[in-house]
């Protein structure tokens, strides 16, 4: 059997200050802009959708603080890859790396791309029908940019997380000392009734917040992880936190919320023109798109790494060539190509908000594994790196939230719901005819 952790290989070079910046860069990105419109129509008032974006980040705080504990006793790279099958076995671990690679993967970066595209068509004076090829055209544009070094990614990554704090600092000091409105009680009086309520508002938010997680597929590259990983989880998703309510604040107070109703998708737009002018507007605008942009990079960065540790082990059909990596820049081409490939067809037949929403869903039956997976760790090791503060009441609630994510999203779309875990469910198959291939091959 093929080494569990192939980190042994990679630098330790990441520390406190770069692994806390990938968090927080990673999570901040299209959602807190594109997910304001979803969380009100489905809250129904603006006092709803703050305690809806302060819920789902506590939800998520819960989370990182169980994750920080399993984390801390497995420092190694591939994050939730490796959680799973330490804990629970072979086949689940390559079902959870599979999960992310078909399905959480792709539709992320689909989502994220839709909700980028939108506002660059409006920023280019475009019409709707590019949206979709100006996604796939970012993509593939930043999947080139992958291509080569890991440094040259690292230094986008860096570029980009210092630029994302303009507009949102931009929007949050406008919003809160030059707004007008009541951020508190402001109420619509018309709401579609497919909205779904607070249970789908706060699964809005979830998106938003997501990506956390995938400082841990670093594990094997920071510096002390055991005591820094934790450290970096919990004070990011803090930090997430409390940009997110301060942001949402600030957009309630400088627009109404019947106005943000009927923007919908182009809010973001309409309030960076209506603050700065034609001019500053467009400037806040690019600022967004080149935030959303660091994020996609982010994305781009880590799911190809997920495809190629898996076709490393031989667990993929066509493993060889999903393990070809550049012989100068160490990049792996063909599992980044793979990703493109899902991506774009995603974007062709799912809406962004539809497939961030699915996304979310199926990370987080990943999740809940993980999360049960801290009581099992506690009863074989009694001495640990990081232990969850407040246990078992943590983890419990981190449970809690995750079974209400599910519950909520296959109340509101049973459909999209049972396509997505059977596209999870048909690598359960694949892993076993490709398992069965290597043992005629070794025969």
């Amino acid at each position: 059997m093929a080494d569990k952790h192939p980190n042994n290989n990679l630098k330790r070079s990441i520390g406190f200050g770069s692994a806390i910046s990938i968090v927080i860069g990673t999570i901040i990105g299209s959602g807190i802009f594109f997910k304001q419109v979803s969380v009100l129509d489905s809250a129904g008032s603006s006092t709803m959708a703050i305690i809806a974006w302060i819920f789902g980040g506590l939800i998520t705080l819960t989370g990182g603080l169980t994750i920080a504990e399993i984390g801390a006793q497995m420092p190694y790279t591939g994050g939730l890859y490796v959680y799973i099958e330490n804990l629970y076995g072979r086949i689940c671990g390559f079902m959870a790396g599979w999960m992310q690679i078909i399905v959480y993967g792709p539709a992320i970066i689909a989502s994220v791309a839709g909700f980028m595209s939108i506002l660059m068509a409006n920023f280019f004076g475009l019409g709707r029908n590019w949206s979709i090829p100006l996604a796939i055209v970012t993509v593939i544009a930043i999947g080139l940019l992958n291509f080569l070094e890991n440094k040259v990614g690292a230094v986008f990554s860096v570029i980009t997380t210092i630029v994302k704090m303009i507009p949102i600092a931009a929007i949050v000091i406008c919003g809160i000392f030059w707004g007008h409105q009541d951020a508190l009680g402001q109420t619509i009086s018309q709401v579609n009734q497919s909205t779904g309520g607070f249970g789908v508002a706060v699964l809005a938010t979830l998106f938003a917040y997501d990506g956390w997680i995938l400082i841990a597929n670093l594990g094997g590259e920071i510096k002390n992880p055991q005591k820094l990983l934790p450290k970096a989880i919990i004070l990011g998703i803090s930090s997430v936190l409390v940009i997110y309510t301060l942001v949402t604040i600030g957009i309630f107070r400088f627009l109404p919320v019947g106005l943000i109703h009927r923007l919908g998708e182009n809010t973001t737009a309409y309030l960076a023109t209506k603050v700065f002018g034609t001019i500053g507007g467009k400037l806040l605008s690019a600022g967004i798109i080149i935030s959303m942009m660091g994020t996609l990079n982010g994305k781009m960065l880590t799911f190809p790494r997920i495809v190629y540790a898996m076709a490393r082990r031989g667990d993929l059909p066509f493993s060889k060539y999903l393990s070809y990596v550049t012989p100068k820049g160490k990049s792996p081409v063909v599992a980044t190509l793979f990703i493109i490939v899902l991506a774009a067809i995603m974007m062709m037949f799912f809406k962004p908000d539809h497939l961030s929403d699915l996304c979310v869903f199926t990370v987080y039956c990943f999740y809940l594994l993980a999360f049960f997976g801290i009581f099992i760790l506690r009863k074989k090791n009694k001495t640990r790196p990081f232990s969850t503060p407040l246990y078992p009441l943590v983890p419990i609630v981190a449970i809690l939230g995750g079974l209400f994510v599910l519950i909520s999203e296959l109340i509101n779309d049973p459909a999209g719901v049972l396509l997505f875990i059977g596209i999870v469910i048909v690598g359960l198959p694949i892993f076993y005819v490709v398992k069965r291939m290597d043992r005629k091959r070794l025969k």
